[in-house]
């Protein structure tokens, strides 16, 4: 969701740009020693003046503009210096001890060096970089020549896969022994996933060739692009530079949604990863997607698949691009699978753009029998905040949106006589604010709903002016954690007014607004406010907690704002209603321990909680075995372990146990079965809580 607030573009005197310029090009920086002669000269990436004052704009417009106004001094520096070395090398495999110990002049420099408008620092690190880039791509090179049915699987040796925090190499020769473990772990994974020598040996050196021709076709934008962004997201993950060719297709790079498959992605070290699926997007509709899902291979129809691993986002999202109607393969590496199992799936998806009518609000009736009696409940399905504003702008009477939707949907649900109702915003990652007030407007009697503190403080109250409730009947609201934005508006201000449970998971987190702000080299999308719920609680890295909270298969570790690095905190503010009794409180003891003992044999929650401590289990390994007899072994107790607990859920159902657990098996996530809503264990289990509250508190039915 986006929320355009003005913001002047800040148009910096002639004399300051010159000036700064004038200082970049008599400063002279100190050199960085030349260890080796490598055999591409990076020489020719040299900052230019354009990006010079695009510099010197963005540093001042952080300081004047950004929300947290935070000065520009020798500790940002230390962070900008910190990111910088983390955006280049996150895995520490490329830069040695000695290389980190000559950028270590700049470390509190580049604050003022940014000031000033010199870029050659950066330029410098990014060079070396390149060239240990380089040094390591023909290493790995001359390591697949020597013959992959060479290498040795039966030595006993580990591999350290999670780097963040590992010491900087001493020297080439530690290098050296962690990228020839490297290209043994790549050789076993594929070896592992089906793959025969002589294919293996082919993707591989295929795939570092291709990093490697790519690597020389780096330009002078690159360079910049990376190391603005490295100073730009110390302030927070959202403010980001966006380099002319990226500022043009910015809002189809960030959803893909125009012509593309309906996908958010994201740069995960050497992979491309799924962050969230646009609502009936193609992606989303396929079924075979997920987010958290590695894209390592893209393909144009029935063409060759091209192997992106390694890749610049932009460059993937190029790939993924096309006219409508055209078809994309993409390989895919499920997020489910063990971080040993690299086996892959080529998912086949028609690109199209995304049409309201697809994304429209639906409704559904659960039947569900409790203490002896039947109960109806309605449940409106709502995968995004939506309206047609070209029509709501000519005037049109019959426009479409949320709101409008969701009172036509109610009075249908109404009329079927239902005993409550169950709002569903699973997986709806926003959309319109207004039909996110709007929305909320519906079931309160007047009052305001969301609050945007802007950066010099003041704060903006967006409200319902009109007097009077159009739904009073018992409510929840469903979420997890792909549930944001506009969501977390509409969620936030149920639970602040008391109006409904809010049931499920942890929601997204991220409440804070931006702005494009043209440069005169490219665009900086630039934080400026932040949303408040009216209970003056932020929305902000923490989401809506729910009152109830259900097992959740997406991690907040990989998936969320809390997941970014240098995301804005929780905070609150002055709340803009006056604290009234909670009705609900008295009895989520109760609701809690109902729910606690219906759930605690239930087949489809058991699943997920102990799959849930599986992945936990799996993700804490900091090492893999580099032994073909041991990874096997891993690997087949890793299945046997999934096997059972599918095959558990299956037999306590009723279901006929698999043979096998298929990688491409639907069940694998049984909580959002999308056939009957009864099958549904997440939205069943939702309508009993929302049952055991209307016998607790009679005086909730509808009249």
């Amino acid at each position: 969701m986006r929320y355009h607030l003005p913001l002047r573009r800040i148009r910096m005197k002639r004399s300051l740009a010159s000036t700064a310029l004038a200082l970049v090009l008599g400063f002279s920086a100190l050199p960085l020693a030349a260890k080796t002669t490598p055999a591409t000269s990076w020489d020719y990436l040299q900052p230019d003046r354009d990006q010079v004052i695009a510099s010197l704009n963005v540093v001042e417009l952080l300081k004047r503009h950004h929300y947290n106004k935070p000065p520009l001094n020798d500790e940002r520096s230390i962070k900008i210096y910190d990111n910088y070395l983390k955006l280049l090398d996150p895995s520490r495999s490329y830069f040695m001890a000695s290389d980190i110990a000559e950028f270590n002049q700049w470390r509190n420099q580049f604050d003022d060096l940014l000031k000033s408008g010199n870029l050659e620092p950066g330029f410098a690190i990014y060079r070396r970089h390149l060239t240990r880039l380089q040094e390591r791509l023909d290493f790995a090179l001359a390591e697949l020549a020597k013959g992959v049915d060479k290498i040795d699987f039966s030595v006993d040796e580990d591999l350290q896969v999670d780097r963040e925090k590992a010491p900087w190499a001493k020297d080439r020769a530690e290098l050296d022994d962690l990228w020839r473990k490297r290209v043994k772990d790549e050789v076993l994974r594929l070896k592992i996933a089906g793959k025969e020598t002589k294919d293996i040996q082919e993707l591989l050196t295929k795939r570092y060739k291709n990093q490697l021709k790519r690597l020389k076709q780096t330009r002078g934008e690159d360079v910049f692009q990376a190391y603005i962004n490295a100073f730009a997201t110390t302030y927070d993950p959202h403010t980001t530079y966006l380099s002319p060719d990226n500022a043009e297709n910015f809002d189809i790079n960030m959803s893909l949604s125009l012509e593309g498959i309906g996908a958010v992605l994201q740069s995960d070290n050497e992979h491309v990863k799924v962050v969230r699926l646009v609502p009936a997007g193609p992606a989303e509709k396929s079924k075979q997607i997920a987010p958290a899902d590695k894209i390592v291979g893209v393909a144009q129809g029935n063409d060759e698949m091209v192997d992106v691993i390694g890749w610049r986002l932009d460059e993937v999202v190029k790939l993924i691009r096309g006219p409508k109607g055209s078809t994309v393969r993409l390989e895919v590496i499920p997020a489910s699978n063990p971080p040993t199992d690299q086996t892959s799936k080529v998912v086949t998806i028609t690109r199209e753009a995304v049409k309201l009518e697809e994304q429209a609000a639906k409704k559904k009736v659960l039947h569900l029998k409790q203490d002896g009696r039947d109960y109806k409940l309605g449940v409106i399905e709502l995968p995004a905040f939506y309206l047609d504003f070209k029509a709501f702008r000519a005037g049109d009477p019959n426009y479409k949106s949320t709101t409008r939707d969701v009172k036509q949907l109610i009075d249908e649900l109404r009329a079927e006589k239902v005993d409550g109702l169950v709002i569903d915003l699973r997986n709806n990652g926003g959309g319109s604010l207004q039909e996110a007030t709007e929305l909320t407007s519906l079931f309160i009697e007047q009052g305001p709903t969301v609050l945007v503190r802007n950066a010099d403080g003041r704060v903006d109250v967006l409200a319902d002016e009109n007097k009077g409730i159009y739904y009073n009947g018992p409510l929840a609201v469903l979420v997890n954690r792909l549930s944001a934005s506009a969501s977390e508006i509409f969620a936030g201000a149920m639970q602040d007014y008391h109006r409904a449970l809010i049931l499920g998971g942890q929601t997204f987190g991220k409440g804070t607004v931006q702005t494009i702000q043209p440069l005169n080299h490219g665009e900086l999308k630039l934080t400026l406010a932040k949303f408040y719920r009216v209970s003056g609680q932020s929305t902000q890295h923490q989401g809506v907690l729910p009152d109830i909270a259900y097992p959740d298969v997406m991690h907040t570790k990989d998936i969320g704002e809390s997941a970014l690095p240098a995301a804005m905190p929780w905070d609150s503010i002055r709340p803009a209603i006056k604290p009234e009794l909670d009705p609900i409180k008295p009895f989520l003891t109760q609701l809690q321990s109902k729910h606690d003992q219906r759930t605690a044999q239930d087949p489809d929650f058991l699943f997920t909680r102990a799959s849930i401590d599986l992945s936990k289990q799996l993700m804490a390994e900091t090492t893999v075995s580099l032994n073909e007899a041991k990874r096997r072994a891993q690997q087949a107790d890793i299945e046997a372990k999934q096997l059972k607990l599918e095959n558990d859920r299956r037999v306590a159902k009723g279901e006929k146990p698999l043979a096998e657990l298929a990688k491409e098996d639907e069940d694998a996530l049984p909580v959002e079965d999308k056939g009957k809503p009864e099958d549904d264990a997440y939205l069943s289990e939702s309508g009993h809580i929302l049952i055991d509250y209307l016998s607790l508190n009679p005086s909730l039915a509808i009249h």
